[in-house]
C-alpha cells in the first residue's frame, strides 16, 4: 500500500504515523526526543525514528515510503527545507530536509522526498481537511497551549504569509501596555489567555503554586469566584482576538484547540457570548472545538507529504 511518513517534533516528544493518501492512518508510534541530552542528541532521534518508520513501512506493505512529511515548531524555512530556530529544542538554521532525505535515500542513493511545516499550521491543515474544518472554505484555526499559535485555512490549504508567520494571532496585542511577552511585546492575547497563562494567574488567585488551567477550569465548574474572575479575563481576551481576526480575515469557522480547549463547555459557552457581544458589522464566525487532539500536527506533516508528491507529478 503507497504511504507517507508523518512525524510532529514537540518539545518533549514526536508522535508519528503512516498515512494513506486518504489520510487515514496505517500504523502510530511516539518517542521522546531525548532534548534533555542536547540538541544533537534530538536531531539524532529524529533521523532514527524516520528510519525505523520507513522500515515499518517496508515490513508491512512491502515497500518503503513515498515521501516524508515532518512538522516541527519554532521558525521554519519551508521553501528550502530548513529549520531556522527553536527556543526549546535548542537547533538553528538545521538543514532538516536535507538530513532526513538522505537518511531516506533510495538503494540508487536518490534523496527521499520531504515536507517541512511548522507544528501549528500542520495541525491547522489537518483539522481543515480531516477535522472541524472539514469541508469549510475558510477558517482560522486557533491553538492554546503554553503559548497560543494559529492557522489561517483558505480553500483547503493553509496560508502562510509572506515571510512563513501567518497566522500568529499571539502576538496580536489585545490589552496595550499588559504582561511582557516573550517576543518583545507588551499585552500580546498569548500572555493573557494561554494555558500557562491561565495557570499562573489561577495559582496566585489560589495561593496554590501548583495549580494549572485545568484546575481552574474544574474550580470554575465548581463556581468558585476567584476562578471565575481569572476564567473570564482569559475569555475575554481570547475574545478580543477572534473579534480582531474576524474583521481582517472573515472566516466562517474558527477552531480552538490545545489543552485550554480540553476544558469543553467550560470554555466554549462563555467564549461564544464573549465574541457574539463584540460583534458589530462582521458576521458570526462558528466557534467549534478542534476534533483532532493531540495528532494534528503529525497528520498534517502527513498531508504536506502527499502534496509534495501531488506537486512533482504536475510540475
Amino acid at each position: 500500500m503507497k504511504h507517507v511518513i508523518a512525524l510532529d517534533v514537540g518539545g518533549t516528544g514526536m508522535k508519528a504515523a503512516l498515512l494513506a493518501q486518504d489520510g487515514s492512518v496505517l500504523f502510530e508510534a511516539r518517542r521522546p526526543t531525548g532534548r534533555e541530552h542536547g540538541t544533537d542528541a534530538v536531531v539524532a532521534a529524529i533521523l532514527d525514528f524516520a528510519t525505523d518508520l520507513a522500515e515499518e513501512g517496508r515490513r508491512r506493505f512491502g515497500v518503503a515510503p513515498l515521501a516524508a512529511g515532518v512538522a516541527v515548531p519554532g521558525t521554519i524555512d519551508e521553501r528550502n527545507g530548513i529549520a531556522v530556530f527553536s527556543a526549546n529544542l535548542g537547533w538553528r538554521d538545521l538543514p532538516l530536509r536535507t538530513l532526513l532525505g538522505g537518511r531516506l535515500a533510495g538503494p540508487d542513493g536518490t534523496a527521499m522526498p520531504v515536507a517541512l511545516g511548522h507544528d501549528v499550521r500542520s495541525g491547522g491543515l489537518a483539522e481543515g481537511r480531516l477535522g472541524a474544518g472539514r469541508g469549510v472554505d475558510r477558517f482560522l484555526f486557533i491553538a492554546l497551549g503554553t503559548g497560543i499559535a494559529g492557522a489561517i485555512g483558505i480553500g483547503g490549504r493553509i496560508e502562510a504569509g509572506a515571510h512563513g508567520y501567518g497566522g500568529e494571532i499571539g502576538h496580536v496585542v489585545v490589552r496595550p501596555g499588559g504582561p511582557p511577552c516573550g517576543c518583545g511585546a507588551r499585552g500580546c492575547l498569548e500572555t493573557l489567555a494561554s494555558a500557562s497563562a491561565v495557570s499562573r494567574a489561577w495559582a496566585e488567585a489560589s495561593g496554590d503554586p501548583d495549580a494549572d488551567a485545568a484546575s481552574c477550569a474544574a474550580a470554575v465548574d465548581a463556581g468558585d469566584d476567584r476562578a471565575l474572575a481569572v476564567w473570564q479575563r482569559a475569555v475575554d481576551a481570547l475574545a478580543d482576538g477572534i473579534v480582531l481576526a474576524q474583521s481582517l480575515l472573515d472566516p466562517s469557522t474558527v477552531i480552538v484547540g490545545g489543552g485550554l480547549a480540553e476544558a469543553g463547555d467550560t470554555l466554549f459557552t462563555p467564549l461564544r457570548a464573549a465574541v457574539t457581544e463584540r460583534l458589530t458589522f462582521q458576521m458570526p464566525p462558528k466557534v467549534v472545538p478542534a476534533m483532532l487532539k493531540d495528532t494534528a500536527a503529525s497528520l498534517g506533516a502527513g498531508l504536506l507529504a502527499w502534496d509534495l508528491l501531488s506537486m512533482e507529478v504536475t510540475a
